[in-house]
Formats: structure tokens, C-alpha cells, sequence
């Protein structure tokens, strides 16, 4: 089992989590990669006797068509219902897509499953102060380059972060700020809240509880005694309380980051200084999260968007930012004397290693 990308874990009120939603997933691929289901009840999994939904378009869950509910009972409730049988291998191609776009802002993702994550931007490859705007940025690029529309909730919890998303579905994006928390949580439905099920909801309501007011209002203890080790959790967040950090399932494959300059780059000097900036976010969020890598990929395009790579390896992780500069420098070399300006560089580090794994070994470069 390959070891949890780990980073300095602030403090909970100073955290910046978004979690990311994709709207419909497998009904929006389907009408997307075929037209003539847009706008129409669309709904994924087998249409016979006892098959069963396992997602529904927004067409069809105006008629109340849901994920795992029967097939016969959703074409009861919308006759017009069209079935699809789902193609697995291309939601996964598609969600490999969004998530090389997560990758480029920040390694610390956690996927919930192939259409929705929790990520950490709290410190980010693009050094973006504004988890707002980071997240509007991700949602737009996700629309440009799948068709596809996501949801997006920003707090500083993962809990928090998750009701956000819920809260402008679809297409939409809400902010819970530090200090609105509280307020928020406390005007929900018991049934609203993440981790809060039907049978749950049910039996809180028979116990008089039906807000989040009406939780917070009730003793850990107590909340014990009903619900078992699930109180403490019911007792948290009543409170806008959770300390769960982002945790990646495992290793980010590269950490990288570039940018386009407003005017191309002619000289050796001018490779160097451009991409500096681009090797120090890397080198710091490698150090932050205590990663250390192999291989060193420099990515160069050119004024006619050419686009190439140099890359080296070594036998072991590098051991310094120094090391990487200089074998950044080499690479660049390579690529004179130029004969075409230079429009964007970045720098990735990939074959990642957790620092305390690599301790103690001496650096060996691969020409």
C-alpha cells in the first residue's frame, strides 16, 4: 500500500477545502455523447423487470426517477424514460480527465468515487490565495474540455464543504465562510446533513430532533446512547465540526506547474528566469507535503504551440532545491540555439517517493 500524501495540517478555521460534484455524471455523458437524449428523462442501468437506476438525468428527476431505485418503479413514475446501459469504461476515461485538472492545482485530492472529490488548496501549485476562485477556474476548464457541468462548495471542512456543493446544484458554487458555519448548519434538516441517512432522519425525528438546531441542542452522551459511536460524529457536526483532513488515496504521479508568458522567450537567460518561478512552487509544495521525486520533466511550448519535453532521472530522489535548478538548467540547454520563441514553460517533478522513504540517500544522476 502506497503511503497518504501528507501535508502541515492548519488549524481548521484557516483551511481551504472545496469539494467538487459532477452534475448527473453518467446520464450528462450520455447526452452529451449522443444529442438526441439531450433535454429528454434519461436514465442509466437496465430497463428491465429487475434492473435497477444507477443515475438519472435532472429531466428525469423532476419525475422523481432516482439512482437505485427500481427501473419498473421509474418508468411508473416517468413513462417517457429512456434507458441507457451504462459504459463504465468511458466514465472513467472522462473522470480521469477532471482529475488531471484537480492534479494541476493541488495533490492533495480524495475522491469519493469517479465523480466527485475533496480537495485541499489551502497551499496550491498556482499559489491562488482565493479557494473561490480556484474553484470557479476548475469548473470552468472541466465544461470547457469535457462539456460537461460540476457543482462546487467551498468551506474550511469537509463536511461543510460537502453541503455547499448541494446547495446551487446544479452548475452552481457556494462559499461558507469561517465564522458562518454555525449558522448555516443549525437552519438544515437533520436529513440534509452527509452522513445523515433515511432510516437516521426518521428515527431522529421521532426523538423530536429535526434541525440542526435542534441536534446541537442535545448532549454528546445522549446521542451515544441512541445513535452509538455515530453520536460523537452527529454531536460534531451540529457544531459545523470536522477535523477530517484531505487525504489522498495515494501518491500524486507528478507535481508540476507552469505559465505562459505575454512575450516569447529568445534567450538561454530568459528559459532561466522564466521557469524559476515555476521550479520554486514546485520544490515548496514538494517540500510541504513531504514528497521527494526522480524525475524531472521540463515542458516547453513554442510561439506556434509546438510542444515538447525534456526529462532526466536519477537513482534516487533529489535531495535539494540546488539539484533541481541544475538539472533544469542542463535540460533547458538542450534546446538551444532556439529557433522559435518560447511561449510557455513548467517544470514537474514525477515518480514521487514520501521524503522520510528516501532518507539518507545519496543522489546518482541518469544521463
Amino acid at each position: 500500500m502506497q503511503p497518504h500524501v501528507t501535508a502541515p495540517v492548519p488549524p481548521e478555521e484557516n483551511r481551504k477545502i472545496i469539494h467538487l460534484d459532477m452534475d448527473a455524471f453518467y446520464a450528462s455523458v450520455e447526452q452529451r455523447d449522443n444529442p438526441e437524449l439531450r433535454g429528454r428523462p434519461v436514465a442509466v442501468g437496465g430497463s428491465r423487470q429487475r434492473g435497477v437506476v444507477a443515475a438519472a438525468s435532472y429531466e428525469a428527476r423532476q419525475y422523481g426517477v432516482r439512482s437505485a431505485m427500481a427501473s419498473m418503479v421509474a418508468i411508473r413514475k416517468c413513462p417517457a424514460l429512456t434507458f441507457v446501459k451504462p459504459r463504465f469504461e468511458v466514465y472513467k476515461a472522462v473522470s480521469n480527465q477532471i482529475h488531471a485538472i484537480f492534479a494541476e492545482y493541488t495533490p492533495l485530492i480524495e475522491p469519493l468515487s469517479l465523480d466527485e472529490a475533496y480537495l485541499d488548496v489551502t497551499h496550491n501549485l498556482k499559489n491562488m490565495p482565493s479557494a473561490t476562485r480556484i474553484a470557479e477556474e476548475i469548473r470552468a476548464r472541466i465544461h470547457v474540455e469535457t462539456g460537461l457541468t460540476a457543482s462546487a462548495g467551498v468551506s474550511y471542512n469537509k463536511f461543510l464543504a460537502k453541503l455547499a456543493s448541494d446547495y446551487r446544484k446544479p452548475n452552481g458554487q457556494f462559499l461558507i465562510r469561517p465564522g458562518q458555519g454555525l449558522a448555516f448548519v443549525e437552519t438544515l434538516t437533520v436529513g440534509q446533513f452527509h452522513g445523515v441517512g433515511r432510516v437516521t432522519a426518521a428515527k431522529m425525528n421521532e426523538l423530536g430532533i429535526f434541525t440542526g438546531l435542534d441536534l446541537r441542542q442535545q448532549p454528546e452522551a445522549w446521542l451515544r446512547q441512541h445513535f452509538g459511536k455515530a453520536g460523537s460524529y452527529y454531536h460534531a457536526i451540529a457544531r459545523a465540526e470536522d477535523h477530517r483532513p484531505v487525504k489522498a488515496d495515494r501518491l500524486r504521479k507528478s507535481v508540476g506547474s507552469e505559465n505562459t508568458f505575454e512575450q516569447d522567450l529568445w534567450t538561454y537567460d530568459e528559459l532561466v528566469a522564466g521557469l524559476q518561478p515555476e521550479l520554486e512552487q514546485v520544490w515548496a509544495y514538494c517540500q510541504r507535503g513531504g514528497l521527494a521525486g526522480r524525475t524531472v520533466t521540463v515542458k516547453v511550448k513554442y510561439a506556434d504551440f509546438q510542444q515538447i519535453t525534456r526529462s532526466r532521472t536519477t537513482l534516487v530522489p533529489l535531495s535539494s532545491k540546488a539539484l533541481l535548478e541544475q538539472i533544469c538548467r542542463e535540460l533547458l540547454t538542450t534546446l538551444l540555439p532556439l529557433a522559435k520563441g518560447v511561449r510557455l514553460l513548467g517544470v514537474s517533478i514525477s515518480n514521487l517517493h514520501t521524503a522520510e522513504a528516501t532518507a539518507g540517500q545519496q543522489l546518482t544522476l541518469i544521463f
